[in-house]
């Protein structure tokens, strides 16, 4: 008897869904990542109005993810999708260095929000295939993550075209669950 409550408890344990938001600025390769890691294929996508929602699974761990629209006029809705999330995947366009201080803005005005206390923060670093793009060790020191001290985070270089350095990422997010 005490076996069989045991491994009800350890599936509901283990099917637990993990909520995840994927923000970042429009542009940035949010929504072809939500699909690459659904399908390991590149789908032709076009500006996210709203969200998408999918469930990943990674090594029995079910993961929820919030692709959100990263138009000027959606970020002031991204609070909405706040409650509850472990994780935030920020997506970063590597070559877009005019808008990296607004993407600074908007990860550290998440950062503040109550709701995301306790969310963990991967930054993907994104379209490193493209000629004279940022490095991740450039994007993290512009970003100033060092400075980040009340969330966990990690910074990982990506290409969301053919999938480089995604496995990488939902690897540390897999590696995080139940760390608090």
């Amino acid at each position: 008897m005490m076996g069989l409550i045991f491994a009800k408890l350890w599936s509901l344990f283990c099917n637990q869904e993990h909520k995840v938001i994927i923000v970042g600025l429009d542009n940035a390769g949010k929504t072809t990542i939500l699909y690459q890691f659904l399908m390991n294929e590149v789908v032709h996508t076009s500006p996210t109005i709203g969200s998408n929602v999918e469930e990943i699974v990674v090594k029995n761990t079910h993961f929820l993810m919030w692709d959100i629209g990263g138009q000027e006029s959606l970020r002031s809705s991204w609070n909405t999708y706040y409650s509850n999330t472990e994780f935030i995947i920020l997506v970063v366009d590597s070559i877009d260095r005019e808008r990296l201080a607004l993407t600074k803005e908007e990860l550290y005005r998440m950062l503040a929000h109550e709701d995301l206390r306790k969310a963990a923060v991967l930054i993907f670093a994104n379209k490193q295939d493209m000629k004279g793009c940022m490095t991740a060790a450039e994007i993290s020191k512009y970003l100033t993550l060092s400075s980040i001290k009340d969330h966990p985070w990690h910074i990982q270089s990506c290409c969301a075209l053919t999938g480089e350095g995604l496995c990488q990422g939902l690897e540390w997010m897999t590696s995080r669950i139940g760390v608090r």
